[in-house]
């Protein structure tokens, strides 16, 4: 029995599932999750001492590496000053004033704990901005495990969606519609039924939850165009995107200016932190200066935004996304080569550090395109890359996350590993 098993067992007695959030229990793609002991750059080591070329990267905010020099530093200096204090201090201003500098759309911000607290704050801020209850999501787009948010659709257009978790009243998600990403005559028929009731709507930019999916030209442009018509505040959901797919967010590689902003992952470099922000006069409804109630006692951490402060400093190098996004558009051409090769179907998309991989023959658009995907096959890929020494997301429905640290001898050991796979499948 391996180290990661013997773990896997004792952690059951304890931790519900052995792991503290569900995808790690690998209950998509079966076997034994790996137990991480350390990381560095490129590189994750488990428990029994191998070392893996990850591609997850704590899911996104390695975007400069795992146990970055400077970030490390960053955080050991903040500590010895202590680790929170439930009082303002100067860093948090100068992470705010950061973030309104490079996300323009960004007037004033709030920060917070985590991207489910973000995005959890940023619509009730939009229902007490708005006077307005229903708000829209799209089908495949997580945006944490609020209760309003974990829906699925419901049976038709205009129908409310359905709680997606036990312990979810059925009132809670009554306000929740679900619609098809992508689908533009879908979002505007249900402005045109009820534009005037919608308090919000809230979308991954670039999906990265139902693995990567690109929205169209024309669903970002007419989702902009609909909410200014009918006074509904637009929320970029950029948790994952913010910083990682460009400089700005998928934002400025839209052209699209949101009302509201959701981040995370990268503005704490690897620590947990979370934050919203948006129009002035939007935040300014927020406590203490409006109605809307918000609060939390470690909301600015000193360790964590000493490590945000210095990734987003690291990753205004000159040309860091754009050598970003070339190794993730040279590790899926080297994939989509291999499967070809080899005769299996198989696409897949980058956007900046993002990627996409899909066990079909084309790119999907929308959530029921990529659960067309051949998952079994997927699944046997995942474990033989895994013995391979590449660590990808364990699951057919994420997004895969290319860091500054990857070299060109990490892409193309990956595309070796994958080459040798997609032959045994």
């Amino acid at each position: 029995m391996t180290r990661s098993e013997q773990l896997f067992e004792r952690a059951k007695k304890t931790i519900p599932g052995g792991v503290n959030s569900p995808v790690r229990a690998f209950g998509s793609v079966g076997g034994t999750p790996r137990f991480i002991e350390r990381a560095e750059g490129s590189a994750i080591w488990d428990a029994d001492g191998k070392r893996y070329i990850d591609f997850i990267g704590s899911w996104g905010p390695a975007i400069v590496g795992h146990a970055h020099p400077e970030v490390i530093a960053a955080v050991q200096q903040a500590a010895v000053n202590g680790l929170s204090f439930g009082a303002p201090t100067e860093a948090e201003i100068d992470i705010a004033e950061e973030i309104a500098r490079l996300v323009p759309s960004i007037e004033q911000v709030r920060l917070v704990s985590s991207g489910t607290e973000a995005t959890m704050s940023a619509i009730r801020l939009a229902r007490g901005f708005t006077g307005r209850d229903k708000i829209i999501k799209f089908e495949g787009c997580y945006h944490g495990h609020s209760d309003s948010l974990l829906v699925k659709a419901g049976s038709g257009l205009l129908t409310f969606g359905n709680p997606s978790s036990a312990g979810v009243p059925a009132d809670f998600t009554r306000h929740t519609l679900v619609l098809e990403y992508n689908n533009v005559d879908e979002l505007s028929e249900t402005f045109a039924a009820m534009g005037e009731q919608i308090a919000c709507v809230i979308i991954e930019p670039f999906a990265g939850n139902m693995n990567l999916i690109r929205p169209s030209d024309a669903f970002v442009r007419t989702l902009r165009e609909l909410c200014t018509a009918h006074g509904a505040v637009l929320i970029y959901d950029e948790v994952m995107t913010g910083f990682r797919v460009a400089l700005g967010g998928a934002q400025q590689l839209h052209g699209i200016r949101p009302d509201l902003t959701t981040l995370g992952k990268i503005v704490g470099g690897g620590m947990p932190i979370g934050a919203f922000g948006g129009r002035a006069d939007i935040m300014s409804c927020i406590s203490p200066l409006g109605g809307v109630y918000q609060a939390g006692t470690l909301s600015g951490n000193p360790v964590a935004v000493a490590a945000g402060l210095t990734t987003l400093r690291l990753i205004q190098a000159p040309g860091f996304h754009d050598a970003l996004g070339r190794k993730a558009a040279s590790l899926v051409e080297g994939l989509v080569s291999a499967a070809r090769d080899a005769g299996v179907p198989f696409s897949a998309d980058s956007v900046g550090g993002m990627f996409g991989l899909y066990f079909g023959d084309k790119v999907p658009t929308c959530y029921a395109e990529v659960t067309a995907s051949d998952r079994d096959r997927f699944n046997r890929f995942f474990h033989l890359m895994l013995d391979a020494g590449v660590h990808l997301a364990p699951s057919a429905y994420e997004a895969g996350f290319v860091s500054a640290a990857h070299s060109e001898a990490d892409i193309a050991a990956t595309v070796d590993a994958a080459r040798k796979a997609f032959a045994q499948l």
